[in-house]
């Protein structure tokens, strides 16, 4: 064999060889990153909300203070008592309902301390048509109340949805549950005026029953607000007059021994007493006339009402709903009460 041959030969074995070694790196698999398993988190879990949960809620608290109203929220109050009676068998189940709420503080104990509380309450009127479309606005402070339309007050009655139907305009348009809603916003109070501001704090939900002598027409009673001088003379007159006739000259006696008294108590002086005296006649005066414009009025609405709105008016019925006892907010077992307002008066059902 030539040396030349040799030499190709072994140059021909050495060159595998390198290619050899290269197609064993290139076989190797690449190393395959080790996965971090992520930890299971445990699953959570919601109580499912109750269709009217939150009806009390949205019936707006009429004649509560603004800056009191958090407080009233700020227990988990329990009103299930109030969703189940428009379950099946329940005092509302199927029928035509108005609410609206309202606050009364009073002094209960909760986890062992005694404190006052703003406690919710509220009131449902079973009727066919709106139980009023009207606010009366009344406080110690101001000398006549005023009756004056919801809307003015920006309060009107709106259908309430339950959870389940708030997606349907079907439902919003067959509800049978109304609530009195207020649309003012409380960031807006700021720019309120006092005496605005002050008027939704002394609202009370109207109403006139035109089968029942109202207190108004019962009264003798005047809220008398004298401007004397250093301060203003507050107090009530009663005349005890029963018939418009009665003796001006019993009024005179009677109004003598009041103005007698506040002198003795050094409410008022004695260069003042004449003419207290012929303040106090003049609010007698007024008083005796919107009670007989009162009864008038009355005995026109009646006589010009159809038979199906007497109906309805002599089958409305009232209950006042307060929270059942829950180991979140007070016990307030012991300080219910069916006393509505000074017009709706007291509830058929306190519950």
């Amino acid at each position: 064999m030539r040396r030349g041959a040799k030499r190709k030969t072994k140059q021909d074995q050495e060159a595998k060889h390198v290619a050899a070694e290269d197609n064993k790196t290139e076989a190797q698999p690449r190393a395959k990153r080790a996965k971090t398993s992520k930890p299971q988190s445990e699953p959570e879990y919601f109580e499912d909300k109750r269709n009217l949960e939150d009806l009390w809620k949205e019936t707006f608290p009429v004649g509560t203070e603004w800056d009191q109203l958090d407080t009233v929220y700020q227990y988990k109050w329990d009103f299930s008592n109030l969703e189940n009676a428009f379950e099946e068998d329940g005092v509302l189940y199927g029928k035509k309902v108005y609410l609206f709420g309202c606050t009364e503080p009073q002094l209960v104990m909760f986890k062992g301390e005694s404190k006052v509380v703003l406690i919710p309450a509220v009131v449902a009127v079973v009727s066919p048509f709106p139980p009023s479309d009207k606010i009366g606005i009344n406080s110690v402070q101001r000398e006549a109340e005023e009756i004056v339309p919801m809307k003015q007050m920006k309060m009107d009655w709106v259908p309430y949805i339950p959870l389940e139907g708030r997606d349907s305009q079907v439902d919003r348009l067959k509800s049978q549950i109304f609530i009195l809603s207020c649309t003012q916003r409380r960031s807006a109070l700021k720019h309120l005026k006092l005496d605005r501001l002050k008027k939704y704090e002394y609202c009370l939900p109207y109403f006139y029953q035109p089968f029942k002598e109202d207190e108004l027409e019962q009264s003798t009673e005047v809220q008398i607000i004298y401007p004397a001088e250093p301060k203003p003379v507050f107090c009530e007159f009663d005349w005890e007059l029963d018939e418009l006739e009665a003796s001006y000259a019993h009024l005179f006696y009677i109004l003598q021994e009041f103005t007698d008294k506040l002198t003795e108590e050094e409410e008022l002086s004695e260069d003042q007493k004449d003419a207290f005296k012929e303040f106090v006649k003049g609010k007698v005066r007024e008083a005796k006339k919107a009670n007989r414009e009162a009864r008038e009025a009355r005995k026109k609405a009646i006589e010009e009402m159809s038979e199906e709105t007497k109906a309805a008016f002599e089958s409305m019925r009232f209950y006042k709903f307060y929270p059942v006892q829950s180991p979140d907010a007070p016990d307030v077992s012991n300080v219910k009460s069916p006393f509505i307002n000074r017009y709706y008066g007291k509830a058929h059902e306190v519950l």
